[in-house]
C-alpha cells in the first residue's frame, strides 16, 4: 500500500482502538505508526498491543513503526481535608513538606526537589495553570506564594515550574521498569517526556543501547532553551503543544512549535507535531476549520508527522479522525503554493559525503523529473538524510533490516520496503528497479535515481548515484 502523501501520521491506541480489527482499520485510513502512552497502559497490556500491531504489519505486508511514549515525573499537590478548596487572588498560600492533609492556606507537596529549587519571584501553574502562583519566600521545607491566578484548587491536581530547573532526572522509576519492558518487547521508538537539558537523555540510551531510537518531547521552556544540544543527542523529537500551553503564554507556542520543527528539519532529524490537532473529534465526526488549519500549518513546516492523541485513543470516531487528517495532508502536498514553501525553509547540506550524495540526487531527480529516489540503508541513516532534502519526488529505501524499516516509517516522504541486500551492483541495481515497478513507483520508460555505499555492506559509505531506467517487468537498464 502506497501512500499518496509525504508526511506521516501517527496515531495514539487506546480503548477506542486497541482491538486488531480496529488497529487494521487504523491502518488502511492512513495510520503509519502507532504510539502507546505507558501512562495509561500496564506491562501486559502493552505487550498485547505490540502483537497485535505485528500482526496487523505481517496481514498487510508493510513495516508500522511503534512509539511507546513514557509518561515521566508526574508532578503533583497532596490532598485536603475536604477534598478542594477555594481560593482569593492576592491571597498568601504555601506547600510545604507538612504531609498533613490541607486547607485553604497550604497543603503538601510530596517533592522536596521543588520545595529546594522554587525561587523567589517562579511561578507554580497548578490544574494545567487554571491555578498560578508566584513565590514570595522559600526556605526548603516550604513555599509561601500569592495567588496571582485561580479560584479553585483540589486533591492531587498537577504543578508546573515553568521559572524553575529541577535537579531531577527524567526516568522515574516506573519509566525504568517501562523503558525495560518495551525495548523487549520490540517496540522501534521510545518518547520521553520531562526533557529538560542534554543530559537527560543519557540514561534512556545507556539502557536502550540502539534497541530503539529515542524520540525527545519538548513541552518545556528549559527544553527550548537548551534546543540545539537537546536535538544533537536525540534521534527525533515531539512539540508536544499541550504541555508548551501551560508553562509557555499560549500565544507563543506557534511560533516555538516552526522553531523547533526547521531547527529538527536543519538537523534532519524527524519532527512529531502533536496535541489537540483534531481534538473535537473526540466527540464529533467532523473537524472545526480552526484544527484543518492548524493541521494544514505543520503539513506545510515539513513536519515529518502530525500526532492524534485521544482522538484516535478514545474518542467516537477514530477512524475517521485518521482519514480526516489523511485527506488534510494529502490536499494540502497537492496545493500549488506547497512546494515553494518547503524549498524556501531547506537548509544547506552538512559538509560530509552523505548528505552530498544526497542532494545531488535531489537535485538530479527534480531535475530530470525521475519518479523516485531509492535509497539502500541498512542503519537508516542514508534514509535520513534522503529526507532531509524533503525531494519532490518519492523516497524508497530498501532495507534487509525490519527494524531499520519500521523506524524509518515515521520519517517524511520514505516508502520502507524490507529487501534482501543486493548481492553487487547489477544486482542492487535490478532490485531497485523491480521493487519501484511492483510498488507503483514508475512505469516501463521511465527513470529512478539509485544512491548506495560501494562497497556494498558497508554503514556510513553512501558515495554512489546510479540513475536507471525501469523496463518491462521492472527489469533495469542503467
Amino acid at each position: 500500500m502506497r501512500r499518496s502523501r509525504k508526511v506521516k501520521i501517527l496515531a495514539t491506541i487506546g480503548p477506542a482502538s486497541s482491538d486488531e480489527a480496529m488497529l487494521k482499520k487504523l491502518f488502511e485510513a492512513g495510520a503509519d505508526v502507532f504510539r502507546i502512552n505507558m501512562s495509561h497502559s500496564d506491562h501486559d497490556l502493552m505487550r498485547t498491543l505490540v502483537a497485535r500491531i505485528r500482526s496487523v504489519e505481517a496481514a498487510v505486508g508493510r513495516p508500522i513503526g511503534i512509539l511507546a511514549d513514557l509518561q515521566g515525573p508526574k508532578l503533583r499537590v497532596g490532598k485536603f481535608a475536604n477534598g478542594k478548596e477555594e481560593l482569593t487572588v492576592g491571597q498568601t498560600f504555601t506547600l510545604d513538606d507538612n504531609p498533613e492533609l490541607g486547607d485553604s492556606t497550604r497543603v503538601h507537596l510530596p517533592h522536596p526537589e521543588i520545595l529546594r529549587s522554587v525561587a523567589v519571584g517562579d511561578r507554580l501553574l497548578i490544574d494545567d495553570g487554571k491555578v498560578e502562583l508566584k513565590a514570595v519566600k522559600v526556605d526548603g521545607h516550604a513555599i509561601v506564594a500569592t495567588v496571582v491566578v485561580g479560584t479553585k484548587i483540589s486533591d492531587k491536581k498537577g504543578v508546573s515550574l515553568p521559572d524553575t530547573e529541577l535537579p531531577v532526572g527524567a526516568l522515574t522509576e516506573k519509566d525504568r521498569a517501562d523503558l525495560d519492558a518495551v525495548l523487549a518487547a520490540g517496540v522501534d521508538w521510545v518518547a520521553l517526556s520531562f526533557i529538560q537539558r542534554p543530559e537527560d537523555l543519557a540514561e534512556a540510551r545507556k539502557i536502550a543501547r540502539g534497541r530503539a531510537l529515542l524520540l525527545s518531547k519538548i513541552e518545556k521552556p528549559q527544553a527550548v532553551a537548551r534546543l540545539a544540544e537537546i536535538i544533537e543527542l536525540s534521534d527525533a523529537l515531539m512539540v508536544a503543544r499541550g504541555d508548551l500551553g501551560v508553562e509557555l503564554p499560549l500565544e507563543a507556542v506557534p511560533g516555538i512549535q516552526k522553531q523547533i520543527t526547521r531547527a529538527a528539519r536543519r538537523a534532519g532529524k524527524p519532527v512529531v507535531v502533536a496535541t489537540q490537532m483534531l481534538e473535537s473529534m473526540i466527540s464529533a465526526p467532523v473537524p472545526t476549520r480552526a484544527e484543518v488549519s492548524d493541521v494544514a500549518t505543520a503539513v506545510f513546516e515539513g513536519a515529518d508527522a502530525i500526532m492524534l492523541s485521544a482522538e484516535s485513543a478514545a474518542g467516537s470516531y477514530p477512524v475517521e479522525a485518521v482519514a480526516t487528517m489523511n485527506r488534510i495532508a494529502e490536499r494540502v502536498e497537492r496545493d500549488p503554493t506547497y512546494a515553494g514553501i518547503i524549498n524556501a525553509q531547506r537548509s544547506e547540506p552538512e559538509a560530509t559525503g552523505a548528505d552530498a550524495i544526497s542532494l545531488a540526487a535531489r537535485e538530479i531527480a527534480e531535475t530530470l523529473k525521475l519518479s523516485a529516489i531509492v535509497t539502500y540503508t541498512a542503519s537508516g541513516t542514508t534514509g535520513l538524510r534522503a529526507a532531509r532534502e524533503r525531494p519532490q519526488v518519492p523516497i524508497i529505501a530498501l532495507s534487509p533490516i525490519l527494524a531499520t524499516a519500521r523506524r524509518l516509517s515515521l520519517l517524511w516522504g520514505t516508502h520502507c520496503v524490507v529487501s534482501e541486500d543486493a548481492t553487487d551492483l547489477d544486482d542492487m541495481v535490478d532490485r531497485a528497479c523491480r521493487i519501484a515497478s511492483e510498488q507503483g513507483f514508475g512505469k516501463a520508460g521511465d527513470r529512478i535515481i539509485i544512491t548506495a555505499g560501494v562497497p556494498l555492506r558497508t554503514p556510513g559509505s553512501t558515495n554512489m548515484l546510479r540513475i536507471a531506467y525501469l523496463a518491462p517487468m521492472g527489469n533495469s537498464e542503467a
